[in-house]
């Protein structure tokens, strides 16, 4: 099984590292803006990366869930690039973030777009294999044999 799910895993914890980076960042940001705990309001610059850091922990449990079942489910290849791309698409957010509110949008808007991918391909990765498993449809070899 481990040889169906290295890719997934690395892009994984690829993630874990892209949030630990976040959360220094808030750290260094509280220090430079002296915004001590608990606090989360201060200058705009610190919100702007508080904000951020906080927004990419609030969707990541949806795309580590997405990123798992659809590369469980539907192709390890795919999925790996489409976590990657998503990851690349975070961390530009998160930097246009960190500069202005404006910044953050044109990572945002891609990165949803990837993640409605994820979750589509796990959706029909899902629904091929139940087929398959239960009604004893085989969803894809079935197309093959319409289109060939």
């Amino acid at each position: 099984m481990h040889d169906q799910t290295a890719c997934i895993a690395a892009v994984t914890v690829l993630g874990l590292l892209e949030q630990a980076y976040f959360s220094l960042q808030v750290i260094y940001a509280r220090r430079k803006y002296s915004v001590s705990p608990p606090m989360t309001a201060g200058p705009p610059e610190f919100e702007r990366i508080f904000r951020a850091q906080a927004n990419c922990s609030e969707y990541f449990p949806i795309f580590i869930s997405s990123l798992w079942v659809s590369g469980l489910f539907f192709s390890q290849g795919v999925t790996t690039l489409f976590g990657l791309l998503y990851l690349h698409g975070r961390y530009q957010y998160f930097w246009g973030y960190a500069e202005s509110p404006l910044g953050r949008l044109k990572p945002l808007y891609f990165c949803a777009k990837v993640q409605w991918v994820l979750i589509g391909l796990g959706a029909v990765g899902v629904l091929c294999t139940m087929s398959r498993l239960y009604l004893g449809v085989d969803i894809p070899q079935s197309i093959n044999h319409i289109f060939l």
